[in-house]
């Protein structure tokens, strides 16, 4: 690997980084046919009745075979989960592992609701959702055409990815995962606030994960 690239790499966050080379690892093992499709994506009978588990974690780091959708996915997916590490959850590990956690959890449970059997996108847009909401007045420039406020931005990107797929099923997956962000986001920043008064079980790390990741508490 060039220096220049492995410098790069070393420098995004540990959570980010890890789901970033699983991520290009697992597309290119199909791109090289060690695996197909058919061994990664989830679904409940498959994970649990043929005791094939390993699909419940194979579907959040499939993005699809290299293409300009899996560039488009990838960068965007990197861009905002890397500055919401960054920012946000400097320094809390644990705190951005257990929000991406119990958001994977969520698109599990609904995946044979809306026949989501990869939910890799779908999860890639909770950091993106999280971000803009906690920069509200972030004006993003979008590939230099227009400039929207941060809340638009999960939309503007679902929207470029029904373009950029050709059908409604990729936006359909999206607008799911920019739900499981709302509520990730609600969960954190409004229930907390305004309704209980204190971080709980769903909104911070359990103390043993925080261990884990030599986080301190």
């Amino acid at each position: 690997m060039p220096v220049g690239i492995e410098a790069w790499v070393t420098q995004i966050p540990p959570v980010t980084r890890t789901w970033l080379i699983l991520a290009v690892l697992t597309s290119v093992a199909v791109q090289s046919q060690l695996v197909t499709p058919l061994q990664l994506y989830f679904s409940f009978k498959a994970a649990f009745t043929n005791n094939q588990p390993w699909r419940a974690l194979t579907t959040f780091f499939y993005f699809g075979s290299i293409s300009l959708d899996f560039v488009f996915h990838l960068f965007f997916f990197m861009r905002y989960s890397r500055m919401l590490e960054e920012s946000s959850f400097a320094n809390r590990k644990a705190d951005y592992f257990w929000l991406l956690f119990l958001s994977s959890i969520m698109l599990l449970a609904l995946s044979p609701l809306f026949n989501l059997p990869f939910l890799s996108s779908p999860l890639a847009y909770v950091p993106i959702y999280f971000w803009s909401r906690r920069h509200p007045s972030t004006p993003i420039s979008l590939f230099g055409l227009v400039t929207i406020t941060a809340p638009y931005l999960p939309f503007a990107l679902v929207g470029f990815s029904w373009v950029l797929s050709g059908t409604w099923r990729a936006a359909a997956s999206d607008l799911v995962g920019c739900a499981v962000g709302h509520v990730g986001w609600f969960v954190r920043d409004v229930w907390t606030r305004e309704m209980v008064g204190g971080p709980t079980v769903l909104s911070e790390a359990p103390d043993v994960l925080k261990r884990l990741f030599g986080d301190d508490f």
